[in-house]
Parts: C-alpha cells; structure tokens; sequence
C-alpha cells in the first residue's frame, strides 16, 4: 500500500485499553446528548434491537451521542476503563453485534438529511424510508436498501444492495466523503485525498470496524417515475422460475433490476418476483415476457408506472412488527446448475417458515474493480439471502451447508454470520489482507472488537 495513504495515521500508537473504574456520571455529565443506563426508566426500551432474539443483552450503559464530540468522548471512556465499546445506527446486526454488555455508542439522533448541489449529506442513524422522503423533496436519492428502518450508516459500510442498484450502483459506490472518529477520538473527514486508505475500507469493509462513521455525503441521482412489478407463481414453477431468473436477471438493461422470493410460511408455498424499471411501461412489460415466456404464465402479475417514492416504499413494505429470525447469504458467481436449483427449492418445501431472496447484480455493480472499494464481490450474478422465522438455526445451518457445494464461500458481510468460520475470505475476498493493515492503521489497540472483526 502507498505510504501516503496513511498520511496522518503514523502518529498514532497501540492503544492500552485501561482498567481504570468505569466512571458512568462523569461520562453522562460530559455528553450533549443522553446516557441511559440499567434502572433508568428509558433503559428496556433504549437496549433493543430490531430483532427481539437479542432482548436479553443488557448494556452498561447505551449512549446517544449527537455530535461527533459525544462519539468521541464515548471512546475516550472505552479506551480509559476497558469497557468494550460498540456502534449502532439502526440496530439490524443479523448477529446482534450492535449491542453488548459495554458501552453501546447509539447514532439514532445523528440522523439529519440534507441535499445540496447534487449531493447529500445524511447521518448515520437516518432510517432509510426518511432518507428516500427527504430526498424525495428535491427531486433525487441514492441508491439504498429496502427495508424501512435500517440505518444509513450500517448499510453504506457494508456495501448496501438495493432496488436501484444495477443502474446507479452500490451504496457504498455512490460514497463521496465520510467523517470518522477513529480510536484514539480524533474526527477524519476522509476522502479519495483525505484518509484515501480509510475511505477505501469504509467502502465496504463493514460497520464497527475502523472508526464510528458521524456523517456520509453520497452523489445522487435524480428520482423520477419508475416502473414496479410483481408476479407470482404457483410452487410447481419453482425450479423454472430460478432457472429462467438467473439467466434473465443479471444480464438485464441497467434500468431493470430484480428479486426472487421462495417462500413456505403458514400461507404455503410461494414463488415471487417484485423489482423496478428505470423506464416506461411498454420496455418493461417486453422484459417481463421474456422471462414469462420461460416459466409460464404466473398466477398474478401487476406491472405499472409509479413516483419514485411510492416505489420504494412498496418495496420496502412496511416496518412492520419486531419478529425474532435468523439468516445467511451466499454470493452466487455462476449459476445454479439443475441439481442445485433442485436442491433449493427441496430445502424450501421443508416444513417451518423460512424464504429464500435472491437478489440480482450485473449492471454498474460489476463495473467497479475488486479492489476499487473494499467490497470485493462485483463478478457475482446475485446474492442470496437464507431468512429463517425463530431463533432455531437448524434449517439456516442445513441449506447453507448443501448449497455450499454449488455456490461456494461467498457471503455479504451486511448478513452477517456468527457461524462462519473462513468469514475473512468470504466476505472480503482478496481486499482482506489491505482491510487489516487499514485496521492496524487507524485502530492498533484494537478498541473496536467485533467477534469477526478485521
């Protein structure tokens, strides 16, 4: 790596996590914004987490910072006592590691949006819905995910899939600059010329790894009517139905991008598409018919032309209510051959709840390099995602093991798995070696420790 990248970082050395008594009132007096901690009468509500398999986790104490300085003197306490520290935005860790029985460093009220000269400004607690609405007023947005209440700053550091993705690009892709409090409290605004090694890795190098990311300025796009879908198919097209999408999907016009659901639930078996068409209704439906044509009629079908924010928030569905679940993912690099889409769909029709999501890549997400950003998986054809009702891991851990031999060691660290074992490899590729010596850079005592951190 060149030596300039870390113009800045050399003065730093190893951090010595104390032992000194955590000192809670002082912290609380310290801050701008609120310490809750257990006894307070805000403290059941202010530990959980999207997904309630992870209420039992109590805290020391959950920090709503509102400045960059209240991150700042967060770390400074963590580094002071050996409190472990840990960052949250939206509180969707699929492990639960945005919690922890330290000091939980809360975002939710750095959440500003603002749009200026095509580019947009959010904090990293801003729920996507309220980013696409805000956005929505000045005519424009970035692409992002589907779900309602994540937070941007767990999204973008990640990577961040979205319904938009295949012709704008990643979220992390659209990523102009970042402001970072790194261990040791300074604030970095990083960039292609400031920090250019740690907004390389905040690119796709995972949440809670290198610094607490305050603020994201992303390039937007303007957000003009856009074409939705659904179809559904009878359980009986299944394996069609995947055959027919993973050749027509990834190889689709920028403008269409897609996602297919396998699905038993207490409803049965389902097979369905939804995604979006940067364009008009007459180039959408020619598409549809060529994937139609291959599977065979569907069961429903509705395609129209709508605001682009209504759009998304079809897509996203509604926050809906907190239900404990469990899941992996795979990177798909080929498709699935017949045994492999056979053995799929076998592993769906098991008894329990449980979906499997596909979701399509290609388009401006392979044209970036491996190693342009951290996020290492732009060849792949789409992701998949294995969701599971319940806190039982047993189907999770049984499909993903047979469709290891098909798909490989790929996975999408936004899907984060405690049970991976290669995780390094699999969700870094060959970025992850450059992703460790960035951590070493920036964080050499090690004070943000994840189980699976870099």
């Amino acid at each position: 790596m060149n030596r300039r990248d870390f113009l800045g970082a050399a003065a730093l050395v190893p951090l010595s996590l104390s032992t000194a008594p955590p000192d809670w009132a002082g912290l609380r007096r310290g801050l701008k914004g609120t310490l809750v901690r257990p006894g307070d009468a805000a403290y059941d509500r202010s530990k959980r987490l999207y997904n309630p398999a992870f209420d039992r986790i109590r805290p020391g104490g959950i920090a709503y910072c509102e400045t960059s300085e209240d991150v700042a003197k967060c770390l400074a306490f963590a580094r002071r006592t050996g409190v472990a520290v840990t960052a949250r935005s939206g509180g969707h860790s699929y492990a639960g590691w945005s919690t922890g029985s330290g000091l939980v460093v809360d975002l939710s009220r750095l959440n500003a949006v603002t749009h200026r000269a095509g580019l947009a400004t959010i904090g990293p607690g801003a729920k996507l819905m309220d980013v696409y609405t805000k956005l929505a007023g000045h005519g424009v947005s970035i692409p992002a995910g589907s779900c309602p209440t994540v937070g941007v700053g767990g999204l973008a550091l990640g990577g961040g899939i979205g319904a938009v993705s295949r012709k704008y690009g990643l979220t992390c892709d659209r990523l102009v600059s970042v402001r970072v409090v790194t261990a040791d409290g300074r604030v970095l605004d990083c960039d292609a010329i400031r920090h250019p090694a740690l907004f390389w890795a905040c690119r796709g190098g995972g949440g809670g790894n290198f610094g607490v990311a305050t603020s994201f300025t992303f390039r937007t796009h303007t957000a003009r009517e856009i074409g939705h879908f659904f179809l559904r198919w009878p359980w009986s097209k299944a394996a069609a139905a995947v055959a027919a999408w993973q050749a027509w999907a990834p190889g689709a016009p920028d403008e269409l991008w897609s996602t297919l659901h396998l699905i038993r639930d207490r409803g049965g078996l389902h097979v369905q598409l939804a995604g979006t068409y940067l364009g008009g209704l007459t180039g959408l439906n020619r598409h549809l018919a060529a994937l139609v044509a291959k599977v065979g009629q569907p069961e429903s079908r509705s395609a129209r032309v709508v605001p682009y924010l209504t759009a998304m928030r079809i897509m996203a569905g509604g926050p809906g209510p907190r239900t404990t679940f469990s899941a992996k993912s795979h990177l798909a690099y080929g498709r699935l051959p017949a045994a492999g889409i056979a053995e799929l769909v076998a592993w769906v029709a098991r008894p329990g709840q449980h979906a499997v999501l596909l979701d399509a890549f290609g388009g401006a997400i392979g044209r970036v390099g491996v190693r342009d950003t951290a996020f290492p998986h732009r060849a792949a054809l789409y992701s998949v995602q294995y969701y599971a009702d319940g806190t039982s891991r047993t189907w999770l851990r049984g499909v993903h093991g047979e469709m290891r031999a098909f798909l490989g060691d790929h996975a999408y660290v936004n899907y984060i798995d405690p049970d991976l074992r290669a995780w390094r490899s699999a969700y870094y590729g060959p970025n992850a070696a450059r992703l460790a010596e960035v951590k070493a850079a920036y964080d050499p005592g090690r004070v943000f420790r994840l189980p699976q951190g870099v």
